[in-house]
């Protein structure tokens, strides 16, 4: 017979298959089975899967429960064709309400501070690594992961064009980057191969050991870079984050276009695409993530709609 174990692991592997990544999803689901496992479970029930998603000792929001009921709900669905047994959460327990956290969006000021904080770490290559991987983050809007995972052969500084392979939803694109950014990444280059001249790493960015920049451990590496620049945040906001840096690129350059009284409802597939966004619907979100941006959207509106008047 096989068991709900097994069951979770060919769901997870046949998704996978089909191009999915589901590295939470995976790891939400697995915690699910290893609860039933625990509590002697050897069918999947409603009480069950409320009992596993509010049991967070470090977290009492619902809205967290709520995505976490949500990873047993989409599998239960699979399941119960499988086992019949099987109950789905019903939609309305804990029903899920979406919330996006408001980022914080770097001033050219804020961001001047973190590459001087940078020129102060030691030893003096990473200090270098740093300021380029932030600086680069902060012209091209790429996510963390996408700059770490950068292989030399990907950097083409001949024609400024960058290759992202395999990032979010398994998909590549190419992005062009300004001349003066193959200037500072051809500097960082040398000073790469002087301080590593016999790496064994296709890494573009590499840190003090000559390997791989890590883009897990980047968050959590950045926040005394953060601390030291002394930028602060309202109180109830999460502090900044390297992440944010793609959320200011966004929000400045919709601000460029707007400024410019360009067609930015035309432009923004185009965006899309170079930020690697599945849908563009992800991209008109950086419309109300700023009040700045929202009321230019709304002005843009207005006037659009007086003229029909």
């Amino acid at each position: 017979m096989t068991t709900i174990r097994q069951h979770a692991q060919e769901y997870l592997a046949m998704r996978r298959r089909l191009g999915f990544q589901l590295t939470t999803f995976g790891q939400k689901l697995m915690s699910f089975v290893d609860y039933l496992e625990r509590t002697g479970a050897t069918t999947l029930t409603t009480d069950a899967a409320l009992a596993w998603a509010t049991s967070t000792e470090r977290s009492t929001d619902q809205v967290h429960w709520s995505r976490r009921l949500m990873v047993v709900r989409i599998f239960a669905r699979h399941l119960q064709a499988l086992v019949p047994a099987t109950e789905i959460p019903p939609d309305d327990a804990l029903p899920h309400h979406y919330r996006r956290v408001t980022p914080h969006l770097f001033t050219p000021g804020e961001l001047q501070a973190i590459l001087t904080a940078t020129d102060a770490l030691r030893p003096a290559f990473r200090a270098g690594t740093w300021h380029h991987l932030i600086a680069l983050l902060a012209v091209t809007g790429m996510r963390t992961s996408e700059a770490c995972g950068l292989d030399r052969a990907d950097v083409d500084l001949d024609d400024g064009v960058l290759t992202i392979r395999n990032s979010k939803f398994d998909k590549s694109r190419q992005v062009a980057v300004h001349p003066s950014t193959t200037t500072a990444l051809r500097a960082y280059a040398a000073l790469r191969d002087e301080h590593h001249p016999r790496t064994r790493s296709e890494a573009f960015f590499l840190n003090t050991r000559g390997t791989r920049v890590d883009a897990h451990n980047l968050s959590h590496s950045s926040v005394p870079l953060l601390q030291a620049t002394g930028i602060t945040t309202p109180a109830g906001r999460r502090r900044p984050r390297l992440h944010d840096l793609r959320h200011s690129f966004t929000v400045a350059t919709l601000l460029t276009w707007y400024a410019d009284g360009a067609d930015v409802q035309a432009r923004l597939p185009l965006l899309s695409t170079y930020l690697g966004h599945a849908d563009p619907k992800s991209t008109y979100w950086y419309l109300s993530g700023s009040p700045e941006l929202l009321a230019l959207a709304a002005t843009r509106l207005e006037h659009s709609l007086g003229e029909r008047l």
